[in-house]
């Protein structure tokens, strides 16, 4: 069946749209969706080497990992990830391990990565490469990283590393934080990050939300706190209540809520298309009125979640949708969250 339908009150019966309003739906609830991926490397459990475990909660992992090996797990499953993808890391892991490790993983579907709370420039410059990869292959994740505690203790070197690592698909932490009386540098807390961001709704960012620690480490004073936004640096701040984000941004300086909205979109258009249209559907006038309803469907869900406004979709005039090729062009405009709010008081 296909037909009339509203965003806010969809049709119970099947039809070309359903495919892609699900996958929107999907997403707007985030933490249904969120997975991040974490290379693990020490474990004392069940587990074997060079094997990858979906954890979705502590007991899980206590089981395959041994409790005193888990904290990175725990941490994303704490900010607010559904699951956790576990790669086994073997012991005294070299280059080619993690060289391993990344071919294994671009074999999973996940949404953020970290690694194990290490910290390694050189690894972190294979994921910038990794990640830019895997986007021109269409497959589209964060990667959150951070620094030790030597970087964390001056503020240049952490805004330093986002200028390295410039990227929409990056976020580098810059400072750590202190929880339940221990101290975690910014690649400790790393996979907490990830797990929020993983957490979070695509409509909705992570700037203000709060961290469970006590403190942070470094705090950074407000001339600091600039410089890292500028640098895109991600930066936890305490405003004496609260420990949280200060903004959701990655190291090229665009917000993580628009970055996830993109990456959402350029995958649900993908793998809904494969799934339910690619070989299923003649390459006629109404076939491809057909496609275009079922993309508009799934954009105008997603407009009335507030995760865009304006969307169009139509054949692309640049290239002839003939034989079995297919071309849409497709529109909209981001919503962003209301992150500054100017005051101005007449008396």
């Amino acid at each position: 069946m296909s037909g009339t339908w509203n965003p806010t009150a969809l049709p119970k019966r099947p039809g070309l749209y359903m495919n892609f309003v699900d996958a929107a739906t999907a997403q707007i609830q985030g933490g249904t969706q969120g997975t991040v991926a974490i290379p693990l490397l020490a474990y004392a459990g069940t587990a074997e080497p060079k094997k990858v475990y979906k954890v979705e909660s502590e007991q899980q992992a206590n089981e395959w990992f041994g409790t005193e090996h888990i904290r990175s797990i725990q941490l994303a499953l704490q900010g607010g990830a559904k699951e956790v993808l576990v790669y086994t890391m073997p012991e005294a892991a070299v280059e080619a391990d993690y060289t391993d490790m990344r071919a294994v993983l671009d074999t999973h579907l996940f949404h953020v990565f970290a690694f194990d709370g290490q910290f390694d420039a050189t690894h972190q410059t294979a994921v910038q490469a990794w990640v830019a990869s895997n986007r021109e292959e269409g497959k589209h994740f964060i990667a959150v990283l951070g620094g030790d505690a030597a970087t964390d203790a001056d503020p240049t070197s952490g805004n330093d590393r986002s200028t390295v690592l410039d990227d929409d698909y990056i976020v580098n932490v810059v400072n750590g934080v202190v929880w339940n009386g221990q101290a975690y540098d910014s690649s400790e807390i790393a996979p907490y990050v990830a797990g929020r961001i993983a957490g979070t709704p695509i409509n909705q960012s992570v700037t203000y939300t709060g961290v469970p620690a006590e403190d942070v480490l470094p705090r950074l004073t407000n001339a600091q706190t600039r410089a890292a936004l500028e640098a895109g640096s991600l930066v936890l701040t305490d405003d004496g209540e609260k420990v949280k984000i200060e903004q959701g941004i990655a190291t090229s300086g665009r917000k993580i809520r628009s970055v996830r909205a993109r990456q959402s979109i350029a995958t649900a258009v993908t793998k809904t298309a494969a799934d339910a249209y690619i070989g299923k559907i003649d390459n006629h006038a109404d076939g491809q009125a057909a496609l275009i309803a079922a993309v508009k469907a799934y954009l105008e869900t997603l407009e009335a979640a507030n995760v865009l406004i304006l969307p169009s979709v139509g054949l692309d005039p640049q290239f002839p949708s003939v034989g079995d090729a297919v071309y849409l062009a497709i529109s909209y405009t981001e919503v962003d969250s209301m992150e500054r709010i100017f005051l101005t008081v007449n008396l």
